[in-house]
């Protein structure tokens, strides 16, 4: 057996300093961060030299955050934290292709991080422009076709439960982005299946600034937000 390396060893900490081990004390963090974002009383920022110092040889995030793209959904800013302490990979809806599952591998195997979350949102040009597809036939040019390839599925599983909104599919696409990507991880179905890691789907709002829960996989404790739809 391989022998774990420093960084899946080390333990993460949070933006006040506080241990973040496990999938339940990374899901905590997240959600006091959140709810410091959305009442408008943020930390410090923690972007001053001496943590980029520090962090300058190793990472020890204690989430991995796969969102969409969108300017108005920055992970580190929704969850009020720092350098250092969260992993983020990007797509223009969060649409997953072999990058982005080499990117959750890495974060889940190499780093050891204990929770990954999916992170949509409401007024998604993605799902807006793939509903528009759906309903047309007419398919966008150049590579922004193959995003609303990606997202269709997630439009017509929606539209099979009879959701037909924008909010109801982008709902329904934080669903199946987190069923997919432990679907066609064996690293993270692993992880998951041990204990070492959860999986959390969630939409942003904007106006609000708070996120819901849409999907869970793994073992996370109750009390999170209310459901979305």
């Amino acid at each position: 057996m391989n022998e774990p390396s420093p960084a899946r060893s080390a333990t993460s900490r949070d933006a006040a300093g506080a241990a973040v081990s496990t999938p339940a004390d990374a899901w905590r963090t997240l959600l006091e961060g959140n709810a410091r974002f959305a009442d408008g009383r943020p930390r410090e920022s923690d972007h001053h030299p001496s943590r980029r110092a520090e962090l300058a040889d190793q990472q020890r995030p204690f989430a991995l955050v796969f969102g969409c793209g969108d300017s108005r959904v920055a992970a580190e800013i929704v969850f009020d934290q720092g350098l250092g302490h969260l992993f983020v990979v990007r797509t223009a809806g969060h649409v997953v292709d072999t990058g982005v599952l080499g990117s959750v591998e890495f974060g889940v195997d190499r780093l050891g991080i204990p929770l990954v979350v999916v992170l949509g949102h409401d007024s998604c040009g993605a799902v807006s422009a793939t509903i528009e597809a759906v309903a047309t036939g007419v398919l966008p040019a150049g590579f922004v076709r193959d995003i609303v390839e990606r997202v269709t599925p997630s439009v017509l599983a929606a539209q099979r439960q009879g959701h037909t909104s924008p909010d109801e599919v982008e709902a329904e696409h934080v669903r199946q982005t987190v069923r997919l990507l432990v679907d066609r991880s064996a690293v993270l179905a692993d992880a998951v299946r041990a204990g070492r890691c959860a999986v959390v789907g969630l939409v942003y709002r904007l106006v609000e600034g708070r996120v819901s829960v849409v999907e869970t996989v793994g073992d996370l404790p109750d009390g999170g937000p209310t459901p979305a739809a």
